[in-house]
């Protein structure tokens, strides 16, 4: 039995003993002690292995949570110490802290020949040591420095700085020329463009590398217009525009671009969304239609003539006709036969010959058994019996999802109910064992807390997760699994700036990264503030199809530092401050954050709700006066703000429905109106069936998504669940069969 948890205020630490446990505490016990480079089979040198055995004993890098007075006098302790890695690590940062404060000498005498002492960061101390002679007015030293640089690390991605900084025309063709995936670069690119428009080539580097960065489309509208660009370099421009969601631009640049099979598809697919063409006289449907026969006949066996058929399908004027696509993808295409049987059979249905629609349904299940289509078919008729009382038959037809179908999204919730129905037949033993299947098989499922629950363990409930306060550690950074050595360093250092620039210029796969590289992304992302891309580039590595890339994923989803990635902990003080304030259980609020906002403070939503709780300004109107402030001066994409407001609401959505969580968390999101309708027509007392039943698809898994992400952090972040989870890892229970 799990020791109860006490009701204390929120403890959040981070310290070197702490990040040894949680460096080490993974998933499942076996894979305990493997690093993500381990995990990844990234570079094995021998000073990629030093680095990360020395970083779990480093005693600076915890410290870069703290604060610039919190940690001045540990770091001035490490640097006064004998040499060592961490003498230099806090001689760098310690000097970095001081340049931030304008103290300039006491900057220096930390700096001065640590270049020799410290080769990995050698091109950025001498840059800390120009911009510090710089705070002192002497210009001629600087600049000397910053030509050090240039002439020392001359391919080093700290060079572009110094040639940035020295804004030489010369030089900047040379960041230009060698450094094109620098953000400095595109600065300087940026600049001539504004000075002359004209320049097809500086536009096209900014298609490539920067397609991403704001105010890249305004960019692509003026190449659009140049004269002689060449089919590759359609290419580029269409899969900029794509990864914009400018999708009828994509389509007009595709068109041109070389006639490969996904640029076909991308120009039909782009045509079908994108509305109608104005520049032609035909709409843009008629055009994808020709586009997608065109695939179909020039690449008969690529994957994306798959989808074009499925697509072909959707457009034909009548469901016959488009029962002979349908039939191609079925014989020819087996990665989406399971979509094209669903058609097919949705479509005999409405012909009315039900008995061709059951042996496409048959089918389905008989060959294409293990596809997300069978699942939801499976599902709907588990459901079907489960409403009906017949509960050994909503078992059989759930329980071949939960094996057949291990990464479908029903999967966990299928293994859930067959512990409910078990328990409702009462089969005790085997209701236990499917609770506990789910636990060790699906640990970061919303169903996996149920299941915690219904197994006893004291995790919250829905009437009193509220009151509940766990203890929580906080880790320090992970080592990225790609990048160099300096980019790692710079980025556990905490110098966010420089590791961005550093990292920009060495990550040149952007369309096609490896899962290291596309986890790093994430990862610096994150230490940007850009929370919401950086949780997406994450959690889409889930989306990897590709065997050796789904080996990779699925080693990385072992490491417990994958999943404090994906659910991360920023405003740290402001949530532990108002959760105390209102009495809430502080992973309660950061779950409801993460789900409405991914901790972006200034987002809004199409109703004009703002900030990391999507606080709407009449609610922040309603409610300034109960608070005694004046709305004039609450500013909604000010984080403090925005948390003092949201957490009284939802202190007031849970007094309403008298503490009980599910309610008030459905309430935050579908207003108490609906919530009251509810109680009156849905007369479950369960609440899992209550959950089930809401009418407004948008709550249900609202509700589903906050609770997974309250779970995700409890598992993650506190110790005593994180060992319970692991333990149930370890034992490899089998999912009872009926």
């Amino acid at each position: 039995m799990l020791k109860k948890l006490q009701k204390k205020q929120i403890s959040i630490i981070a310290g070197a003993a702490l990040f040894a446990f949680l460096a080490g505490a993974m998933v499942s016990a076996p894979e305990i002690g493997k690093s993500l480079g381990q995990w990844l089979k990234l570079s094995q040198n021998k000073a990629e292995q030093t680095s990360d055995a020395s970083i779990a004993q480093s005693a600076v890098f915890p410290l870069i949570s703290q604060s610039l007075p919190e940690r001045a006098a540990k770091l001035a302790a490490i640097a006064g110490q004998s040499r060592s890695p961490d003498r230099n690590r806090a001689r760098y940062l310690l000097a970095s802290d001081y340049i931030e404060r304008t103290q300039a000498q006491k900057a220096l005498a930390l700096l001065q020949g640590l270049e020799k002492d410290y080769p990995i960061l050698a091109p950025y101390i001498l840059l800390k040591q120009a911009q510090a002679q710089d705070m002192l007015g002497e210009d001629g030293k600087a600049s000397d420095l910053r030509q050090s640089v240039l002439k020392l690390y001359p391919k080093e991605a700290a060079t572009v700085k110094a040639l940035y900084l020295i804004a030489l025309p010369k030089q900047q063709e040379i960041a230009i020329a060698q450094f094109p995936s620098n953000p400095l670069t595109w600065e300087i690119i940026r600049k001539r463009l504004q000075e002359n428009p004209n320049q097809p080539q500086l536009q096209l580097i900014l298609a490539k590398y920067a397609y991403d960065q704001p105010g890249i489309v305004g960019v692509l509208d003026q190449l659009v217009k140049q004269p002689n660009l060449k089919p590759e370099d359609w290419e580029l421009i269409g899969t900029s525009y794509w990864e914009n969601n400018q999708f009828l631009k994509a389509a007009n640049a595709y068109a041109k671009a070389p006639k490969t099979s996904r640029n076909l598809y991308r120009t039909a697919r782009g045509l079908q969304v994108g509305g109608k063409d104005k520049e032609k006289a035909m709409p843009a449907a008629g055009y994808a239609y020709a586009t997608y026969k065109q695939l179909v006949q020039q690449f008969p066996n690529a994957e994306e003539t798959g989808t074009a058929l499925l697509r072909l399908a959707e457009t034909a004027k009548t469901g016959k006709d488009g029962l002979p696509y349908l039939e191609q993808v079925i014989s020819k295409f087996p990665k989406q036969a399971g979509t094209a049987l669903v058609q097919k059979a949705k479509t005999l249905q409405t012909l009315n010959d039900q008995k061709s629609a059951n042996e496409a349904w048959q089918l389905l299940i008989a060959k294409y058994g293990n596809s997300d289509e069978a699942a939801e078919y499976r599902w709907k008729i588990a459901q079907d019996k489960a409403k009906a009382k017949d509960y050994v038959g909503a078992w059989q037809w759930a329980e071949p999802i939960v094996t057949n179908n291990p990464n479908s999204i029903l999967a966990p919730r299928a293994g859930f109910w067959v512990g409910k129905w078990a328990a409702s037949l009462g089969k005790q033993q085997e209701s236990q064992t499917a609770y506990e299947y789910v636990i060790s098989q699906f640990p970061y499922s919303y169903y996996a807390w149920r299941a915690a629950i219904m197994l006893g363990l004291n995790v919250g409930n829905f009437d009193n997760v509220r009151v509940m306060n766990p203890e929580v550690i906080t880790p320090q950074r992970p080592v990225p699994p790609a990048g160099s050595e300096t980019f790692k360093e710079l980025y556990l250092l905490g110098q966010d700036r420089d590791a961005w620039l550093q990292w920009q210029t060495e990550f040149l796969n952007k369309i096609q990264p490896t899962v290291a590289e596309q986890f790093t992304e994430g990862l610096m992302r994150q230490a940007k503030g850009e929370n919401l891309i950086g949780i997406d580039k994450i959690s889409k590595l889930e989306d990897r199809e590709i065997p050796a890339e789904v080996a990779q994923y699925q080693a990385l989803s072992k490491q417990i530092a994958y999943w404090q990635a994906r659910y991360p902990f920023p405003y740290l003080r402001e949530i532990e401050k108002w959760s105390i304030e209102r009495k809430l259980n502080p992973l309660l609020v950061t779950a409801l954050m993460r789900q409405e906002s991914r901790f972006e403070p200034k987002i809004k939503s199409v109703a004009d709700a703002t900030g990391l709780m999507q606080v709407l300004p009449s609610t922040a109107k309603w409610i300034a006066p109960q608070i005694k402030l004046d709305f004039k001066t609450i500013n909604l994409e000010n984080p403090n703000d925005n948390i003092m407001l949201g957490t009284w609401y939802l202190d007031h959505t849970h007094q309403q429905y008298n503490n009980n969580s599910l309610l008030a968390i459905a309430s935050y999101n579908a207003g108490p109106g609906n919530v009251s309708k509810w109680l009156q027509t849905l007369t479950t007392q369960d609440p899992d069936e209550f959950v089930e039943q809401i009418p407004f698809d948008e709550t249900k898994n609202y509700v589903r998504q906050v609770f997974g992400n309250y779970w995700n952090y409890l598992r993650l972040y506190n110790p005593e669940i994180s060992g319970i989870v692991a333990k149930y890892s370890t034992t490899h229970p089998k999912l009872p069969t009926q």
